[in-house]
This record gives structure tokens, C-alpha cells and sequence, in this order.
């Protein structure tokens, strides 16, 4: 288990944005990084993304299907790869994991293994390594970007995007990144772990039409 506690988030000291709002915001901001870093925690162990057809095609049930669109995007991936070191950029994800898997953590961490595969920089934790900070609850899905600005996504119950609270504060930004930042010092690498205890599972079942 990991020591180091997660920082609290006060939401009266951030700016609440709707999802229009987030999207529009993360961009303008991650793309005047350069020669830096951000760093992600990915905490829920379901979401409903919206507007992914590999995302689209899990939900129907088609294992198969929502596997080749995954593969369909290699060009975008590498594009994206030559972009970010172009500009010197490097954004890291942690993804923290629970045992049996979720259908959607399943299909992440393929979609992440790939990712890995253009050197985004992926590392998955137990849940066990963050249960020194939830002793009140799930820790939130948070972005940092270079160092500057953190988003507290949010998502409603279903696991729906449901927009973010931005926070300024150089100390709390700080202390945050210090935090995902040690998560994943002690993560694993996400291919060593997909190979491993992911690429051998049976395409997961949905029940009742839900994950």
C-alpha cells in the first residue's frame, strides 16, 4: 500500500465547468505544453464514454468488432506520437485496477496496450496500493497538465461524462502531481501487465445490458 495520502479536493476552490466547457479548456491549455509533462489517474472502473465506436460496439456486446476498431486508429496513435515529441510532451496514466476485471477495464487496457505500444506511458496499480486514501470514498478522476492546472473530471453515477472542476492552486497542483507521480513509480508496466493478466481472458459478458 502506498504511504503517501492523496490531497483533498475542495470544489469551492476550483471552477466548475460543463463538459462543453472541460473539453474546450483541456485542449486550449494541453496544447500549449511543451518540454513538459501531465500525468492522469484513472480511478472508476466503468465509464459510458461517448462518441468512441470501439466504445459503441462493447456496449453491444460485439467483442470482436470493438477489438478491430481499436486497431483501426494505429495511424492516428502514431500521429499522435510523432506530434508529442516533436513539442517535447509527455503524458502519463495511471490505472488503477480491481480484481475480477470490469467489461470496460478489460477493453481499456487493451486500448491501452496499444497506446503503450506508440510510447504514451501507461502503468497499472492495485486498488490495494490507494486504500490508505479512501477511507471515504473512491479517489476522483484527476488530470494534471504541465504542472499548472488540474481537472477533477466528474461523471455521474452511471459513469457518464458529466464535466470538471478546475483547480489553479501551484500547491495543490503540486501536491497532486507528487502523488499520481508516486503511484506511478510503483505501477507496471501496462504491456507486462495486459500480457500477462489480461491477453488470455475470454471476451468479457455483459449482463442485462449493462457491464
Amino acid at each position: 500500500m502506498l504511504d503517501l495520502l492523496a490531497p483533498d479536493l475542495d470544489p469551492e476552490q476550483g471552477d466548475r465547468l460543463t463538459r462543453t466547457a472541460y473539453k474546450q479548456d483541456f485542449r486550449q491549455r494541453e496544447d500549449a505544453v511543451s518540454d513538459g509533462s501531465s500525468w492522469k489517474l484513472e480511478r472508476r472502473q466503468h465509464f459510458e464514454e461517448q462518441g468512441s465506436p470501439s466504445r459503441d460496439a462493447l456496449r453491444r456486446g460485439d467483442w470482436e468488432e470493438a477489438l478491430r476498431l481499436l486497431a483501426d486508429r494505429r495511424d492516428t496513435l502514431a500521429a499522435t506520437a510523432e506530434e508529442d515529441e516533436r513539442r517535447g510532451y509527455a503524458f502519463h496514466r495511471v490505472r488503477v485496477v480491481e480484481s475480477p476485471l470490469t467489461p470496460y477495464v478489460q477493453w481499456e487496457l487493451h486500448s491501452q496496450r496499444q497506446r503503450a505500444e506508440y510510447g504514451q506511458r501507461i502503468r497499472v496499480v492495485p486498488a490495494e496500493q490507494v486504500a490508505a486514501s479512501e477511507d471515504t470514498g473512491l479517489l476522483p478522476e484527476v488530470v494534471v497538465l504541465g504542472g499548472r492546472t488540474l481537472f477533477q473530471v466528474l461523471y455521474t453515477e452511471a459513469g457518464v461524462a458529466n464535466g470538471a472542476i478546475r483547480y489553479t492552486d501551484r500547491d495543490l497542483v503540486e501536491r497532486w502531481e507528487k502523488y499520481i507521480k508516486a503511484l506511478y513509480a510503483v505501477g507496471e508496466e501496462v504491456i507486462s501487465y495486459f500480457d500477462r493478466e489480461v491477453a488470455h481472458l475470454d471476451p468479457p459478458t455483459l449482463s442485462a445490458g449493462r457491464e
